[in-house]
């Protein structure tokens, strides 16, 4: 493994000095076995993923931007509860520090984006970023994420987010007629997955290397992958959920709760697997579904796009140096 460690660190790095930045590369590397590998490689390649210049961040949020905000007490109490998310042995000090970063980053990107509402979960992403990246680009990665990738979850109503839940058993019935059926006549619904969805899974893994890793994925793939990914998860799990009464609350009980042992490498293949073999739009033909927009889906296609003409970072360090210093002459 360590021979294809190496070849993949390789083509990361070559993907990434290419002109333009190769970028179905980086996304191919980011899906497959392994993800990112590193956080030190996450920095570089997620704001590849997301279209963001690296030189061109926004400033860190002052003051200000805690003053009439409507969210800010439910923002804090949420980073308040958030313990559990921090690297366990990390300083008190130090996420005391993360945490007021974390509020802060929260309540700008929703102070550039009036049209965007808070949920709950919203800070489980937030956090995973900040982890990695640090404050300015968090805040860069979370407003393009909250405007695609997260846009249904941040609706005024839950209605866009139950939409793409709506999505979870249409994929079942493809795979195993039995199991959905079961779920069915168990009246389960798919909330058990509300959490994995809108945290990205951030809020039910104990492991942050684990999340970190799905992030890798999610922000490579399609908005709707993290359902394929539930999907799979309940279809590992088949065996158990045939085996528990046929109820309601035993099914969602069951269901709810993560295993955490899960073999993650070979579920996101499946999940990759399904989403080719069922993509969204043959499930939702089938499934009746295109009653509503999502607006992450209908907008997918262009920020894919927009994501192909990007400079390598040795290159937009001299532009954006250069239009900096233009700008600072006329200004």
């Amino acid at each position: 493994p360590d021979c294809g460690r190496k070849q993949k660190l390789a083509e990361i790095h070559q993907a990434l000095i290419s002109d333009p930045v190769d970028i179905e590369t980086l996304r191919r590397a980011a899906a497959d076995k392994g993800g990112l590998l590193t956080d030190e490689l996450r920095r570089k390649v997620w704001p590849k993923l997301l279209n963001i210049n690296v030189y061109n961040l926004p400033h860190k949020p002052g003051r200000d931007v805690r003053e009439n905000h409507k969210d800010y007490n439910q923002v804090v109490l949420d980073v308040r509860r958030s313990m559990k998310r921090f690297p366990k042995g990390m300083p008190a000090t130090e996420r005391a520090v993360l945490q007021e970063q974390l509020i802060d980053i929260i309540l700008e990107v929703l102070k550039r984006n009036p049209q965007l509402y808070y949920y709950q979960g919203y800070h489980d992403v937030a956090v995973s970023l900040l982890l990695v990246v640090g404050e300015r680009m968090a805040i860069a990665m979370l407003d393009t994420l909250s405007n695609y990738h997260l846009r249904d979850f941040m609706d005024p109503t839950m209605d866009s987010t139950k939409h793409i839940l709506n999505y979870l058993m249409p994929i079942l019935e493809q795979v195993d007629t039995e199991l959905h059926d079961f779920m069915i006549r168990a009246e389960v619904g798919t909330i058990f997955a509300l959490s994995w969805l809108i945290t990205w899974y951030g809020h039910v893994l104990s492991e942050f290397k684990r999340t970190l890793r799905l992030y890798d994925f999610f922000l490579a793939s399609h908005p709707l992958m993290p359902i394929y990914l539930a999907a799979t998860i309940v279809l590992h799990r088949e065996k158990e959920v045939k085996q528990t009464e046929c109820d309601m609350a035993m099914v969602h009980h069951l269901l709810s709760h993560i295993p955490q042992d899960l073999p993650y490498e070979l579920l996101i293949g499946q999940a990759q697997d399904l989403f080719n073999q069922y993509p969204p739009s043959l499930l939702a033909k089938r499934a009746a579904l295109q009653s509503r927009k999502s607006l992450s889906i209908s907008t997918f296609q262009a920020f894919q796009l927009s994501t192909l003409h990007q400079r390598p970072d040795s290159v937009l360090q001299r532009l954006t140096k250069a239009q900096g210093s233009t700008t600072s002459r006329h200004g």
